[in-house]
């Protein structure tokens, strides 16, 4: 009876724990959401109430009527996109000689990514800005996309190497046997059983990179270029008649992608993130 008395203990610790932590991180959300279906006269009457009197869409049709968010949307897209696509190409084989490969430095060089990780982007802001500024590369996405793939390839790596260690190296012996050489093993035995790693580690980077904020703030300056975290940001002070509740508004249409898309592929991304784990 004690143990399962136990048990029931732990359970019901365990589920406080997580509406504690659903709360904290909900609330600011459906405080937003608050915000954003409330009218102008509301809000700067400074009304306390949760729930808007008058609830009302009509901030987030104003939001996608401007001319300049749609670009910021498709902005966003792209980038986080190609950065994706840029941090698989360089990820993968990297991962794949990490994983197959004995080489001098090999340990030394996976904690140099790792080490590389944990270095914040403001380190790096300003030596960033000067040599982006002599190659001439300011106000262009290929800039952006650039850091966006330095910034993602580390942890990509990791996860990748995870995954590709997962496949038993008796199918690469097997396939040179037969007369395939490095690259065709990579090509056509390792790319298509990391399949699901490599969706993951896709979706993990573009969600990085669609919430990334001070690269694009510090390399661009025109509004059609900006993605949609820097366009928010610009919105109040390009919409004469912008406040909070069409702040909001433009917040939420731009979380909520991020959001959708992770709670829809979680299961993917936690399989990914942990393959390889009881695996030494």
């Amino acid at each position: 009876m004690s143990g399962r008395t136990g048990t029931r203990l732990g359970d019901a610790i365990s589920y406080l724990f997580m509406l504690v932590m659903f709360v904290f991180f909900a609330g600011p959300l459906t405080y937003l959401l608050s915000m954003a279906l409330r009218d102008k006269r509301e809000v700067y009457r400074g009304a306390a109430r949760y729930i808007p009197d008058n609830p009302t869409i009509q901030n987030f049709i104003t939001v996608l009527n401007n001319s300049y968010f749609p670009i910021y949307l498709w902005n966003g897209l792209k980038l986080a996109a190609l950065s994706g696509l840029g941090v698989l190409i360089v990820a993968l084989p990297a991962a794949y000689a990490f994983s197959r490969f004995q080489f001098r430095g090999k340990g030394l060089s996976m904690m140099g990514l790792l080490l590389f990780q944990m270095i914040s982007p403001l380190v790096i802001m300003v030596p960033l800005y000067r040599y982006m500024n002599r190659l001439g590369l300011l106000d262009t996405h290929f800039a952006v996309v650039m850091v966006y793939i330095a910034l993602g390839v580390p942890l990509a790596t990791w996860l990748l190497k995870s995954t590709v260690d997962g496949i038993p190296r008796s199918l690469d012996e097997a396939a040179m046997i037969d007369g395939c050489n490095r690259f065709s093993v990579f090509w056509r035995i390792i790319l298509p059983l990391s399949a699901p790693g490599i969706a993951s580690v896709f979706i993990i980077t573009v969600i990085a990179g669609w919430s990334q904020f001070l690269v694009p703030f510090l390399l661009l300056t025109k509004n059609d270029l900006m993605p949609i975290g820097v366009g928010i940001f610009n919105f109040r002070g390009m919409q004469t008649d912008s406040s909070i509740q069409l702040l909001a508004a433009a917040c939420l249409i731009a979380v909520v992608p991020a959001i959708v898309a992770f709670l829809s592929l979680q299961r993917l991304i936690l399989g990914a993130m942990t393959s390889g784990a009881v695996k030494g």
